[in-house]
């Protein structure tokens, strides 16, 4: 699985894998905290999040051009401080964060998985759900570059093409009535409040960092990198502005607070009725599978890399 081949990913599997980690589980749950935090602003909430990425994704992609490699970051680190204890632990501390997070999206995966099932959130099958996740996910990966790759699209097609079925439908349903989602007033919340959803908006972006973690081993990296970098971020900037949209025109401030955890099926029921649970955890479940697939890609290539330097 940490064996680097050179050109075994296309550009379409770099972006695949970026937009698996990207668009992950966390906008089910996010989207409702956002708008808890900056009120009826969250759709440009987002959209302002979208744009600070863009210019960390910039230096991502300079620094990718200049040293495509599998490492990502621990390379970029190497460059700026030769091989020394800063830099190991500097790219251990980035994975060993990947790692906590793929233990909490196998969780929600477990988490939503249930919901199907009407078994309480505690039950013992949440975590065996996750490791069950987990090991699928280590299998895929040691199936060889060209498996991830096609496994990966798959995933994003149905998790993508899921989420544009529920924007759409819950836009049509709501006559595209787009006055809900263009705040008339400014909410009454407080610069720390409005700053903390910003934040929490830009972590929905930074996905693409797992694109540079592939670098050595995308076809073309000097070009393909920075092209998956900037595609990944336009999917994901203009879902989270039809899923904001659909949401605000189907629901109130109000409405998506009090089912903040769950504001997306509850934006689900006028399109889908009762069917719209199952529709939004179904493409929860792919999403939080795509990303561990990615993820554990991505930390397997970094891990490697710093094996090569010892």
């Amino acid at each position: 699985m940490s064996e680097y081949k050179k050109n075994s990913l296309s550009l379409t599997g770099a972006v695949s894998l970026g937009t698996g980690v990207m668009i992950g589980a966390g906008i089910f749950a996010i989207l409702g905290q956002v708008a808890e935090l900056a009120g009826n602003l969250f759709p440009l909430a987002f959209l302002v999040g979208a744009i600070i990425a863009g210019f960390s994704a910039y230096s991502y992609i300079k620094l990718s051009n200049a040293y495509p490699s599998a490492g990502g970051i621990a390379m970029y680190l190497k460059q700026a401080y030769g091989k020394g204890a800063f830099m190991a632990f500097a790219a251990l501390l980035m994975a060993f964060s990947m790692v906590i997070n793929e233990s909490l999206v196998a969780r929600t995966f477990g988490t939503y998985t249930l919901q199907l099932f009407d078994v309480a959130q505690n039950s013992i099958w949440v975590p065996i759900l996750g490791v069950i996740l987990i090991v699928g996910a280590f299998l895929v990966n040691i199936s060889g570059n060209k498996f991830i790759e096609k496994s990966s699209l798959t995933m994003a097609i149905i998790k993508i093409g899921g989420i544009a079925i529920f924007a759409i439908a819950g836009l049509w349903v709501a006559g595209f009535d787009l006055e809900k989602a263009i705040p008339s007033s400014i909410p009454d919340k407080s610069m720390v409040s409005l700053m903390a959803a910003l934040a929490l908006s830009i972590l929905a972006y930074k996905g693409f960092t797992t694109i540079t973690n592939s670098g050595g081993e995308i076809n073309k990296p000097h070009k393909n990198v920075s092209r998956a970098i900037i595609i990944s971020l336009i999917i994901c900037t203009v879902v989270y502005l039809l899923v904001a949209f659909a949401v605000s025109a189907n629901l109130s401030i109000d409405e998506i607070i009090k089912a903040k955890d769950y504001s997306l099926a509850e934006a689900a029921k006028p399109a889908f009725g009762k069917y719209g649970l199952w529709f939004t955890v179904g493409i929860a479940i792919f999403a939080t599978i795509s990303g561990i697939i990615a993820s554990i890609f991505a930390v397997s290539r970094m891990t490697a890399m710093l094996t090569d330097m010892k």
